[in-house]
């Protein structure tokens, strides 16, 4: 005999549908974004650790000043290694850009054409697709590169170059002023331009075993070609952030983007709590009656958590739909956005199945289960005589001596806590993701601006070796690069008299930091610091004097001499310039870099590129939730209440009399929980920006711009004023024979 409960089921889905396919809405939709994240990630992940075999790419790279003779090429590759010649040259762009521009790759570094195809002709060229569409350029449209103008045959990605990077040692790539292109084998021989960078890449014959073992075949084959040539640049694959950046990178949130699921379950689960408890004490007769009658409290449990358990189940089924069609597309886009990957391949993923459907069940049934299981073990005499208590002994909360509505409303908010104590945790969280994504735009603009207002020269040039220029106002510097742990720090050299940077350092052993670089290691005027060389195993203390405003990146300032005594190097030696006017006498071909404003801004300039629309999806997300809990939970206080309601209209209360009872002490709750959500995500947000911002080279110090506060407080109060407007014609048509209803 099938149980007579299971008729209510249709019954309660219809009574309380609103309720219902709001939570439904809310979690298929953060399940499949999530469950999108999750396939699209893992998918590209896949995608990306296969181009290692499928496009043939380098074990490494190295640049040397002059084309090496066949001979030279044949006694490096006596290291069991096989060297390809990967010859570029940085052209200019008409949009005061830059393309590395090479030759099709056939061997090694295979290019994967995304749309249209390869040059053929000399007037054609293929650009990356990423580069094509930060500058919104499409196949067929012409480009102006090095003076000549080119029609785009195709839309590429280098394997070699997933990230951006138009330098190793930079601290994020820029896929706005730089990318990468591939010419006709014969525009490439025959091209006016004195500026060839003689790049090598090298394949081993057998891959090392392990990170370990390939360091050591590295540094063997950089001493091998050092004595063929003068090295410009060394790169080995396990260092190449072009090649593993995006590796990195891609799939790393993966973690918190499970616990953003889990909460949202935990808060959902816990608002199915109090409405079945409602329902339980609403309905605590019948089930007296139906326990006396023969019903055990499994039945009972049973019959309450079916409802939310199904309901789950079906936003699970949906969200993974979703998140296989509709987000996994959306994910894909703004991975796309960040990098220059390779056309991939959706898989299925029994992982993220089971993250985004077994584990949120269990966790919804769990909760529901030791919740409401603990409620149902009372008697069914209790039950009956609406007796919940159990061996607590009743204590009525003393009310301040203030007029009757002020003490209304303090009963109501003291009879509905659990609600309230939901509402102000749902709140918080929503005020985390929001603050992330309300802060990073304000963040981003005033580590611009203040990279832009301490600049040290308009142009910072390092060069291959010491040489001389007659620009006035041009001052020598040395430069070299050290290591904090795996962090890369400059280490300038100035003149002591500097025209662009006063130090005025009491010691030769003395050094000043940049803002950023005390910031992101914890260090302060008067602490001493060690850094070693990148490549040897020489260490060297300086103590810190000075922390200088100076955001671009980690620097460390000190005297001339000393960096060259870094860098083994006679005390008269230099290696670049500080400058307010372009050295034009110097040939680029002596330049290993030229530092600009551009140059300085890339990082927060991408990270607005790749990372804006995420935030304007973190900011919607984070609004719809805080409505979404707002909505359930007033919800159910006034359903709660619902008797209350109609008896104040019977003893003649107007509806807006009513209202302003019950929406006022719910305005109040509203209120106090978004400023405590404020000021808790604050909290929380400063304990998770360390270690975020400690996963990236260099640092971006963190910033939350004061006017960001009253904005997120209008944001989700306007959202909760729109609900108190629905929730108000809801206490009208509450009639008032509801008073006589359950009457006990």
């Amino acid at each position: 005999m099938k149980n007579p409960l299971n008729k209510r089921f249709a019954r309660d889905l219809k009574k309380e549908i609103v309720k219902y396919l709001a939570i439904f809405l809310f979690m298929s939709l953060t399940i499949g974004f999530i469950s999108g994240f999750l396939i699209a990630g893992d998918s590209m992940k896949k995608a990306y650790d296969e181009s290692f075999e499928k496009y043939d790419i380098e074990n490494g790279h190295f640049v040397v000043d002059t084309k090496l003779k066949t001979t030279d090429i044949r006694d490096i590759e006596n290291n069991d290694v096989t060297i390809h010649e990967m010859f570029y040259y940085n052209l200019e762009v008409n949009n005061d850009s830059v393309l590395r521009t090479f030759k099709n790759r056939k061997e090694v570094n295979k290019v994967c054409v995304m749309k249209g195809e390869l040059p053929s002709a000399d007037d054609e060229i293929a650009i990356d697709r990423m580069y094509a569409d930060n500058n919104k350029l499409a196949v067929g449209d012409s480009i102006n590169v090095n003076g000549r103008d080119f029609e785009i045959s195709g839309l590429v990605a280098l394997s070699d170059f997933s990230a951006l990077f138009s330098d190793n040692k930079d601290t994020m790539f820029d896929a706005i002023k730089f990318g990468v292109a591939i010419v006709s084998d014969n525009y490439f021989d025959n091209l006016d331009c004195k500026d060839i960078r003689y790049c090598y890449s090298w394949k081993y014959s057998e891959e090392p075993e392990n990170e370990e073992a390939e360091k050591d075949a590295s540094a063997e084959l950089a001493k091998s070609i050092y004595l063929k040539a003068q090295l410009r640049d060394y790169v080995p694959r396990y260092v190449n952030s072009a090649i593993n950046f995006t590796g990195d990178d891609i799939g790393k949130d993966k973690s918190m983007m499970q616990v953003l699921l889990y909460i949202l379950i935990v808060i959902m689960a816990f608002v199915f709590v109090i409405t079945i408890n409602h329902s339980i004490t609403a309905e605590a007769s019948a089930i007296g009656t139906l326990r006396a009658s023969g019903y055990s409290r499994r039945d009972m449990l049973f019959h309450y958590m079916t409802l939310p358990v199904l309901v789950t189940l079906a936003a699970c089924v949906v969200g993974n739909v979703l998140g296989y069609t509709v987000f996994k597309t959306l994910i894909s886009n703004l991975y796309y956005a960040s990098y220059s990957l390779p056309t991939y391949v959706t898989r299925w993923n029994a992982n993220a199945f089971i993250q985004t459907t077994l584990i949120p069940l269990m966790i919804m049934t769990v909760i529901i289960v030791g919740v409401i299981g603990k409620r149902l073990r009372i008697s069914p005499l209790k039950f009956i005589r609406h007796d919940f208590k159990g061996k607590r002994k009743s204590r009525s909360i003393k009310l301040p001596n203030i007029k009757f509505f002020g003490r209304f409303r303090l009963r109501i908010i003291f009879q509905n806590m659990p609600s309230y104590i939901i509402l102000l945790f749902g709140i918080t969280f929503a005020s985390v993701l929001l603050l992330f994504g309300m802060m990073m735009r304000p963040l981003l603009e005033k580590y611009n601006d203040d990279t832009i207002n301490n600049m040290i020269a308009n142009y910072q040039y390092i060069l291959k070796d010491n040489i001389p220029t007659k620009i006035d106002g041009a001052e020598k510097i040395s430069v070299c690069e050290l290591k904090e742990g795996d962090e890369e720090i400059i280490v300038y050299g100035l003149n002591k008299n500097s025209n662009y940077l006063k130090l005025d350092l009491s010691d030769k052993n003395k050094v000043a930091v940049s803002n950023t670089y005390a910031d992101k290691f914890k260090v302060k005027v008067g602490d001493t610091i060690t850094l070693k060389e990148e490549y040897g195993n020489r260490k060297f203390s300086m103590e810190v004097e000075k922390i200088v405003v100076y955001p671009a990146s980690l620097y460390v300032f000190t005297s001339r001499p000393m960096v060259n005594f870094y860098m083994g190097k006679a005390s008269a030696y230099f290696n670049g310039y500080l400058s307010d006017k372009e050295l034009t006498d110097i040939d680029s071909a002596y330049i290993v870099s030229e530092i600009t404003e551009d140059d300085l801004t890339k990082m927060s300039r991408q990270l607005d590129v790749s990372m804006g629309n995420m935030f304007n999806l973190v900011n919607i997300f984070a609004v719809i939730l805080s409505a979404l809990l707002i909505f359930l939970l007033t919800k159910i206080i006034i359903e709660k209440n619902s008797s209350c309601i109609a008896m104040c209209k019977i003893l003649g209360y107007t509806d807006g009399e009513v209202s302003r009872l019950y929406l006022l002490a719910t305005t109040w709750a509203v209120i106090v929980s978004i400023i405590a959500g404020l000021g808790l995500s604050t909290l929380i947000l400063k304990a998770l920006y360390r270690p975020i911002m400690d996963s990236f080279n260099g640092w971006i110090p963190l910033y939350l711009k004061p006017l960001i506060y009253p904005e997120m407080f209008v944001m989700i109060f306007a959202a909760y004023m729109v609900i108190a407007l629905i929730q108000f014609f809801r206490i009208k048509k509450i009639p008032k024979d509801q008073a006589l209803k359950n009457f006990e």
